[in-house]
């Protein structure tokens, strides 16, 4: 079980940089960190790499630390509770996931002037050609049904050339301070844990993101 002196550990070490590789951390800085003794520290660590939160390796130069995988899970858990305590007082959502690759097909249908004339009378932009794409970490898959209440705007369905195009709803979010809208098709059936946002600009390009970069989608609402 993971408890409370855990995470803070974790916390110490994630904010040392163990979350991109290797830190050198003694038992007796992590207890200052830690307030506590380094004996108290390296019990620590211990309990850490017995739960596969960290791998350890201590070689003459020095002890050498690595947040693995689910530890970097348990710290997106308790940084999404925080999320949620402060997401009710200021009224927002904030979904964290991870840039995924889309199937190419979203430059396609965003750019057809039937949507793109109600995507800029609902959300004030017109969308660059594609869709960019997330895979929500799992507490965050949780935030994104209490939003199926909040200020979705529908795109109507239209015939083009004997073609018919279903309708879409759409979200006004932001990433960074850039305005752009999480779009749901209301003919296909998504993933939970995924989800595909417009923007009036490249976001890849214009944040400098790639494929697996984590994402924090911000979601206003009116109480």
């Amino acid at each position: 079980m993971v408890v409370a002196d855990d995470i803070q550990a974790l916390r110490h070490l994630a904010l040392l940089g163990g979350l991109d590789g290797q830190v050198r951390i003694s038992s007796q800085r992590l207890g200052d960190l830690l307030g506590t003794s380094a004996q108290t520290a390296s019990r620590r660590l211990i309990a850490l790499e017995d739960q596969m939160l960290i791998t350890r390796t201590v070689r003459a130069d020095g002890q050498f630390v690595t947040i693995t995988r689910q530890g970097e899970d348990i710290l997106k858990e308790e940084y999404a509770q925080l999320c949620q305590i402060f997401e009710e007082r200021s009224g927002e959502y904030l979904l964290e996931g991870t840039l995924i690759d889309g199937l190419g097909e979203g430059a396609y249908y965003v750019s057809l002037p039937g949507y793109v004339s109600q995507f800029k009378e609902l959300l004030g932009f017109e969308p660059y050609p594609g869709t960019f794409n997330l895979r929500l970490a799992s507490p965050a898959i949780e935030m994104r049904k209490k939003i199926d209440t909040h200020g979705w705007k529908r795109v109507d369905g239209f015939t083009d050339h004997e073609r018919t195009y279903g309708g879409c709803r759409v979200l006004a979010c932001s990433i960074e301070n850039i305005s752009c809208a999480i779009i749901v098709p209301g003919r296909s059936h998504y993933p939970e844990d995924i989800i595909e946002i417009i923007a009036p600009v490249r976001l890849r390009e214009k944040l400098g993101l790639s494929t697996k970069d984590n994402v924090c989608v911000t979601v206003h609402y009116d109480d």
